[in-house]
């Protein structure tokens, strides 16, 4: 298979937003990947890479690319030879470089896969390894393609990728040997599973109308999401996105080393607290779990669990949430555990939610107590509820689209206020645009473009004012102003206000205390 089929897989992708064009065309590519033949490579292994690159990731971690090594590509081939093996080996190769001599031969190795790639192929690689291949497949989207291509039952696909971190593998194991392969994938301690995952809702109302019933409404920690995995003296902890941190996390380790278990498998959240026992800002916990060069000493973190999915030689991921609560509470003990109260009454959940935001938390996740745990799922039976803050800013440029968006000016940079002139930059959102605002906001900014227009970015003349939804802000030195947006997407344009009735700089930053703590959520 050529690298210049998924190119053109990935164009068509880009251009339909029908869920069933998609998945054909999802399902068209893996069995081309499985055909007997030219096969590159062992049997497999093609079908792996093939459903990673249609995932829009490629499998190494690290490749130690970034922006800058990727700025100047060298002239393209002038036809297609790369094959999506040959991608993966020199990718493998870039992620293994390391010490002296590495960043040139890095360099040379670079030169050398993109000048064999066209050029449609040398964007394409490029956006890959950026992780910019937006195409609209989302990872639920490429496991029905996978149950279409290999005619197996999509629940047997779901399942199997509940205990797979990647849907490589799954594709493989459904393409190469059915059911029956895929039947071998299951819970293992010590082998990450997919987290489940929570919808949203506006408010405590609105989320508790989804259940009925008694539910269990856990206080949403602003951390980092942690499974821990506990087989006798030995712990690993993953992240959400399942990568193996736990030398990183000592305090964790010996939490879990503390319990009353032989093995077990727990869901939980780390974060770093101040001496009053308030979350410290969502930064301080990410700098501190994403180096290796941290001093845990220095900040240490607090875990919390809320979900129990083994439980010495006992899978508990099918069992309903009361069960499942039940024995984290015996396992782990109050200290360990997420605060929650049980509740069927409406006034309970709400005073427990404000009494919640008021501790500096994001607020709560009510859960459906008769429910299993949904791996790898964002389904109804976990809800999360958190304050919704709003401000009005300035649209001061905006970036052309690509993928569905092609054609359209999407993402937009938000500018506060500054109440000595001016606007100062507080980050960019292209959420929750429909397609009439898309169409609206190109003709709209089309109108108040300042300078060129045949750019990326496109600079606007700051008259359009947008009312802007967030989930809090945070420190931050990319923008001038210091701080920026958490989570923003655009609930409506403002045409009833002028640019100096936006929002001032000094209104977000009165949303953080003296040392930068978060207090809007």
């Amino acid at each position: 298979m050529l690298l210049a089929e998924l190119v053109e897989t990935h164009t068509a992708l880009s251009a339909t937003r029908s869920r069933l064009r998609k998945r054909e065309l999802l399902s068209q590519a893996l069995r081309a990947a499985a055909a007997p033949g030219d096969r590159d490579g062992p049997e497999g292994d093609e079908i792996e890479i093939v459903a990673s690159y249609l995932s829009g990731r490629h499998r190494q971690r690290r490749t130690g690319l970034g922006r800058r090594s990727l700025a100047e590509a060298p002239p393209a081939a002038d036809a297609p030879g790369l094959t999506p093996v040959a991608v993966d080996d020199a990718l493998e190769t870039l992620s293994h470089l390391a010490g002296p001599g590495s960043q040139t031969a890095r360099a040379t190795a670079v030169t050398d896969l993109f000048s064999r790639a066209t050029a449609a192929e040398q964007r394409f690689l490029r956006d890959l390894i950026l992780g910019e291949l937006r195409q609209g497949a989302l990872d639920s989207l490429l496991l029905d393609a996978i149950a279409a291509a290999a005619d197996v039952p999509v629940r047997v696909v779901r399942r199997a990728a509940m205990f797979s971190a990647l849907s490589g593998p799954i594709a493989r194991a459904a393409l190469t040997g059915g059911t029956a392969s895929l039947d071998g994938f299951r819970l293992e301690v010590g082998r990450p599973v997919r987290p489940m995952l929570a919808s949203s809702a506006p408010d405590v109302a609105g989320g508790l109308e989804r259940f009925d019933g008694e539910v269990a409404a856990d206080v949403k920690l602003d951390g980092i999401r942690v499974q821990v995995h506990v087989t006798g003296g030995d712990v690993t902890v993953f992240t959400r996105s399942l990568d193996d941190i736990t030398e990183r996390l000592p305090e964790v380790v010996a939490v879990a080393r503390s319990l009353d278990v032989r093995a077990a498998v727990l869901d939980g959240e780390a974060l770093a607290l101040d001496d009053d026992g308030r979350p410290r800002p969502f930064q301080d916990t990410a700098a501190r779990t994403g180096t290796h060069d941290a001093e845990p000493d220095a900040l240490p973190l607090t875990v919390r669990f809320f979900d129990l999915l083994h439980l010495d030689g006992t899978d508990l991921i099918d069992s309903p949430a009361r069960d499942r609560l039940a024995a984290l509470d015996h396992a782990a003990g109050p200290d360990a555990v997420v605060p929650r109260v049980t509740s069927t009454e409406a006034t309970t959940v709400q005073e427990f939610f404000e009494a919640t935001v008021a501790q500096g938390h994001e607020g709560l996740v009510l859960k459906d107590l008769d429910a299993p745990y949904d791996a790898g799922r964002r389904g109804a039976a976990w809800v999360k509820v958190k304050p919704r803050h709003t401000l009005d800013l300035v649209v001061l440029a905006v970036e052309r689209g690509s993928g569905r968006r092609q054609g359209w000016l999407s993402n937009i940079h938000l500018g506060a206020r500054d109440p000595a002139g001016g606007f100062v930059m507080l980050g960019k959102t292209f959420k929750g645009m429909t397609d009439e605002m898309l169409a609206w906001q190109t003709e709209r900014f089309t109108e108040l473009a300042d300078g060129p227009t045949d750019g990326y970015v496109v600079t606007v003349r700051p008259e359009q004012v947008v009312e802007i939804a967030f989930d809090g802000v945070q420190r931050s030195t990319r923008y001038p102003g210091g701080v920026a947006l958490r989570f923003a997407r655009v609930l409506r344009y403002r045409d009833d206000k002028r640019p100096d009735e936006a929002d001032t700089l000094q209104t977000v930053r009165r949303l953080l205390d003296p040392q930068g703590t978060d207090r809007s959520v």
